[in-house]
């Protein structure tokens, strides 16, 4: 099975990974932009994730091959790869395992280290959507609120909802599995990966995700890395500052 994604443009292939509970399609606004500059950019659901396919086997390795998969039956080579958080750890393992298929690796706000688990309040409020009850989005929302305060975050997660049949709300997401394998989200990158090529890391300046001690374990795994900071931006840099993570690519994959 090949992942599902939204192909937009011409010209060298421009792959963004998703974070968990994500989609392609949330990278839409600045993919465009990317295209302007003659790349063709891929915004691939990961499995369990949007329209790709649900399975009950979920982790880095098995992701990673899922975009080894994707870049040989849409003949991808020397892509650009961007992941941001869950969809940053799957881009290290692909370019740790199969460097000869990226050129440039851009990590988003992500370090390759291990993570305890911190979604259980989001992944209580998305299991709690009842849908022979809730009929709206406005509904969903009201429900979410309960266990989730954040009304940016919220609206993130709802882009899940869709309509399974007329008057039928639904998640996109594989929400059983997801909560099955959470703990694989946070598991750090094999210590004896390494990615050779030149590699960004970027980060939040109001993100805790990558600290000054995660620069050393950046550099072991990733010889050729730079670490850049995104200010006025925590976890979700390329939405709460779309204009300095573009501008901070853009001289990344040109230079």
């Amino acid at each position: 099975m090949i992942l599902h994604s939204n192909i937009i443009g011409k010209g060298q292939p421009f792959v963004i990974l998703h974070g968990f509970l994500g989609m392609g399609d949330n990278w839409k606004t600045l993919a465009r932009q990317f295209s302007e500059l003659d790349y063709q950019m891929h915004l691939v659901d990961q499995r369990n994730h949007g329209r790709s396919f649900h399975s009950d086997v979920f982790d880095y390795d098995i992701m990673a091959e899922d975009l080894k998969a994707y870049c040989d039956a849409n003949n991808l080579k020397e892509i650009i790869l961007l992941g941001h958080s869950m969809g940053g750890k799957t881009a290290m393992t692909f370019a740790t395992r199969f460097p000869e298929y990226v050129k440039k690796l851009i990590v988003a706000d992500i370090s390759p280290r291990y993570y305890p688990v911190h979604h259980d309040a989001i992944l209580d409020g998305l299991s709690n959507l009842d849908f022979t009850l809730i009929k709206s989005r406005g509904e969903a929302d009201e429900t979410l609120a309960h266990y989730v305060a954040d009304a940016g975050t919220r609206m993130f997660l709802l882009k899940n909802l869709y309509w399974v049949e007329k008057g039928k709300l639904g998640l996109r997401i594989n929400l059983p599995i997801l909560r099955e394998h959470v703990s694989e989200v946070g598991e750090a990158l094999p210590s004896q990966a390494v990615f050779g090529k030149p590699t960004l890391f970027l980060r939040g300046d109001k993100s805790e995700y990558i600290g000054p001690t995660d620069e050393g374990i950046i550099h072991r795994h990733f010889i050729d890395a730079k670490i850049e900071t995104v200010s006025n931006a925590g976890h979700w840099l390329h939405a709460e500052n779309p204009k300095a993570f573009y501008k901070s690519v853009v001289e990344f994959i040109r230079a």
